[in-house]
């Protein structure tokens, strides 16, 4: 048994200094400071030019967006802000003005209220997240939002969207980048829940929904594939 745990604390030893090796790399690989952007009206014609080029008033008009990320499926009533939110044998009708008012059912069955308290929140965060990589070129005169014109390091020029409130981690930026035509290539990020500043993640895979907007279905972070399946829009 000691012989074992001794081969086992190596295997673990070895893989965690493998992980932080990899990450030692890709941080001084991929990792830039946030850039200083410009506010005023080239960013905000850049801004208005992705819109354009998604068809955000079909945006404005669309009720219904249903997906799925991961394993989290969701049917979002944009009109009366609220979004059924479900996952596992969990699911939330989510209040996303008063998330307090939220009910949940387990197994088809009503939760108490410390429970109801928890996958609320847990479906709340579920929803800003994973909503975000599927309309988050939509957001960007969203209230809280500042807009600016920036350059990476690599000199490439680009809008800069900061998020000062909402969601679940305000403060987070990122830098847009945007074909001729005006349509999103990809942005980098600057999150609160990755350490490495900078990451790119790509927007590929475009598709016209049925109401009538573009929507993203496939982000390459890296190496990974990040997808966003049985995308669907519609109106009453």
């Amino acid at each position: 048994m000691r012989k074992l745990l001794k081969i086992l604390g190596k295997l673990i030893l070895g893989i965690l200094v493998t992980l932080l090796l990899v990450f030692t790399i890709i941080y001084f690989k991929y990792s830039e400071p946030l850039p200083t952007g410009i506010k005023g009206a080239e960013a905000d014609a850049m801004a208005t030019k992705m819109l354009t080029a998604l068809n955000y008033d079909a945006y404005k008009k669309t009720r219904y967006l249903s997906w799925t990320f991961r394993d989290h499926k969701y049917v979002w009533d944009k009109d009366q802000y609220k979004a059924t939110v479900s996952w596992s044998d969990i699911e939330v009708n989510l209040n996303l003005k008063t998330p307090n008012t939220s009910t949940v059912m387990v197994d088809g069955k009503t939760v108490s209220k410390d429970d109801t308290k928890y996958y609320t929140e847990k479906a709340l965060s579920y929803f800003n997240n994973d909503s975000f990589w599927l309309v988050a070129p939509y957001k960007v005169f969203d209230e809280g939002v500042t807009r600016s014109i920036a350059t990476n390091e690599a000199g490439e020029k680009g809008l800069l969207i900061t998020y000062s409130a909402g969601g679940t981690t305000p403060g987070d930026s990122y830098l847009w980048f945007l074909d001729e035509n005006g349509r999103p290539k990809g942005y980098q990020m600057w999150v609160d829940i990755i350490p490495i500043g900078g990451l790119y993640a790509s927007w590929d895979n475009w598709q016209t929904t049925k109401s009538g907007i573009l929507l993203s279905s496939v982000h390459t972070l890296l190496i990974l594939d990040i997808d966003v399946k049985n995308i669907k829009t519609w109106n009453d």
